[in-house]
């Protein structure tokens, strides 16, 4: 599997230094169209203004503007999340509300891989949200109430987690949650033969309707290769002698996933992009950003 499908980086390379190429080596990584990947770059450079105190360039300045030179350590530094808050206070006067949250959701990305690849110790984007009008924003309370936050931090979080390492059964799973917005349990509960493949649905005969986007597809039949029949998704060892047939695949003899197991492995594979420590549920993967539009 290559790295831009993995989402995953040359650990033989040294860590970057500055910014911009840890900038650089993120959307290198990320599954995104070069369209989309132009208009993060954009963005992601944007931030690197507030980081030392600038006000950054607005209108047509901004497209063409050069980033200054930021260290990436300087992300670590507790006065980063203050000075992107007073970026974020300054971004709000020139930008409408939904190219804001864009960028801002584009940032969180981006920090939250950089911290799952160990090249930052804090992510100084947690906690950041649009200033509500009238209000005065800070780092830790920015005048929106926790169901904004935690509208916000969706689509991001998503996005963090389809960007990590991982082995191809749970990237797999994770894509086909993102982006059917299926139940865990209707996903897990799929046989190869309800699958088209080639339409990137479920057959008519399978029980509801199910699709999913490039990502799934690209990942599916790496997943299925060698097998045609049982659970899409199967565990790591063969199946106990009393699992039903339904449940074990004719090939590896290995059982259908459970919803516990796949919920354990996601909440260890989140740890390093909760700031507090615990992990995240497969229900962050339920959220995504509206069809047509390149970012949350």
């Amino acid at each position: 599997m290559s790295k831009r499908q993995t989402g995953d980086v040359d650990t033989l390379r040294p860590a970057p230094v500055e910014y911009s190429a840890a900038v650089d080596r993120y959307l290198a990584a990320a599954d995104l169209g070069s369209a989309s990947r132009r208009v993060y770059r954009i963005s992601l450079h944007g931030w690197a203004w507030p980081l030392v105190d600038r006000r950054a360039p607005t209108g047509r300045e901004r497209k063409g503007s050069h980033p200054p030179v930021v260290p990436l350590a300087l992300l670590n530094d507790p006065e980063a999340r203050k000075r992107l808050q007073r970026g974020l206070a300054d971004r709000a006067a020139a930008a409408q509300p939904r190219t804001l949250a864009r960028e801002l959701a584009c940032l969180r990305a981006a920090t939250a891989w950089w911290l799952a690849q160990g090249w930052i110790a804090t992510d100084p984007a947690t906690g950041l949200v649009p200033p509500t009008p009238g209000s005065e924003p800070t780092p830790t309370s920015c005048g929106a109430s926790t169901a904004a936050r935690a509208t916000a931090a969706g689509p991001d979080r998503a996005r963090a987690v389809l960007a990590l390492r991982a082995p191809l059964r749970e990237l797999t799973l994770w894509h086909l949650l993102h982006e059917s917005r299926a139940s865990v349990e209707r996903v897990l509960a799929l046989d190869i033969d309800h699958l088209d493949l080639a339409r990137r649905r479920t057959k008519e005969r399978a029980v509801g309707p199910l699709s999913w986007g490039p990502g799934t597809a690209r990942l599916l039949p790496m997943l299925l290769a060698g097998r045609t029949a049982g659970p899409v998704f199967v565990t790591d060892r063969r199946a106990p002698a009393a699992t039903p047939a339904a449940d074990r695949c004719p090939v590896t003899g290995r059982g259908r996933l459970s919803y516990r197991r796949a919920a354990e492995l996601f909440t260890a594979a989140t740890r390093p992009l909760d700031p507090a420590g615990r992990g995240w549920t497969l229900l962050a993967l339920r959220n995504r950003a509206p069809r047509n539009r390149p970012f949350p």
